[in-house]
């Protein structure tokens, strides 16, 4: 008798593993599309920083998404199972969030002119203090956060029937694999600099050395593609967001497939990502203290 209860244990626990992993497969396809919006954003954020602190500012913005997932997965679940009305709005709140962070970026580009006095100091080493790194590991992991909430909302939408443990590990499982894929990707990427110097290293062969000089060449081309690519995808993502939760948006986004779908989402975002710059232009203006 102990025995077949052992086994049926055992054979429990496989079949929930097996429940778990099938589930799992379908939430990372699902969310396939956010990570490589993610894998751009970060990328982007994650340049402009000294060699030598280049993986140390990544490893701080892998803690901060995983002290996000942290946060959020509980959260997600303590929301899908007592107020599962609330999980739209906040994700509405994250995407003109993005929507708002890309258009900002895109104005200060073209529309902001530059004083010639605030120029970037030319030693790395002042431009590059403790408090610059803070600041943008600060931002990274912001927008990490917003990014992390939508592939658990997401995944969590996959497993809205199942039992509250299986959605904890569908989402554990999720967490863990889009944080390592994605700053693990990041580091790669801002490192390839470093990796095309070493290759082209006068004690190399003819060959790697070519393919060391052919690295140095495209690793700043992949940098400003990922630094559009983010700004991109804070429009596709945010403007995604808002198209799904807008019924008639969301209903010309299912009835014109996923071209139109993505044009749909592009220029929701862009929208609404300048009517809220306008809003904080305007709100900032009347809060400017006047000069005595």
């Amino acid at each position: 008798m102990p025995a077949s209860s052992l086994l049926a244990l055992i054979d429990d626990i496989a079949t929930t593993l097996d429940d778990v992993a099938v589930m799992t497969k379908v939430a990372t396809k699902k969310t396939a599309g956010v990570l490589g919006d993610d894998l751009a954003l970060n990328a982007q954020q994650m340049t402009g920083f000294n060699a030598d602190r280049e993986l140390p500012i990544v490893w701080s913005v892998a803690k901060g998404s995983a002290i996000n997932k942290a946060i959020l997965v509980p959260l997600a679940l303590a929301i899908s199972q007592f107020v599962p009305w609330l999980v739209t709005p906040l994700l509405m709140a994250g995407g003109l969030f993005l929507c708002f962070e890309g258009f900002e970026k895109v104005f200060e580009k073209f529309f902001h002119k530059k004083d010639d006095h605030a120029e970037m100091p030319v030693n790395p080493v002042q431009a590059h203090t403790p408090e610059y790194e803070k600041s943008r590991v600060k931002g990274a992991v912001r927008t990490d956060f917003i990014l992390s909430a939508e592939i658990i909302v997401i995944s969590l939408g996959t497993v809205a029937t199942a039992p509250v443990m299986k959605q904890f590990s569908v989402l554990a499982g999720i967490s863990l694999i889009m944080t390592i894929g994605v700053y693990g990707l990041v580091a790669v990427i801002v490192k390839l600099d470093d990796v095309g110097l070493y290759l082209s290293g006068e004690n190399k062969s003819n060959f790697t050395r070519k393919l060391g000089r052919g690295i140095v060449a495209f690793a700043p081309q992949l940098m400003r593609f990922l630094g559009v690519a983010g700004t991109i995808a804070m429009f596709l993502v945010g403007g995604g967001i808002l198209v799904h939760g807008i019924p008639f948006l969301h209903h010309i986004e299912q009835e014109h497939g996923a071209l139109a779908g993505n044009a749909l989402a592009m220029a929701t975002g862009i929208v609404s990502g300048g009517l809220v710059v306008f809003l904080v232009t305007i709100f900032k203006k009347f809060r400017k203290p006047k000069a005595a």
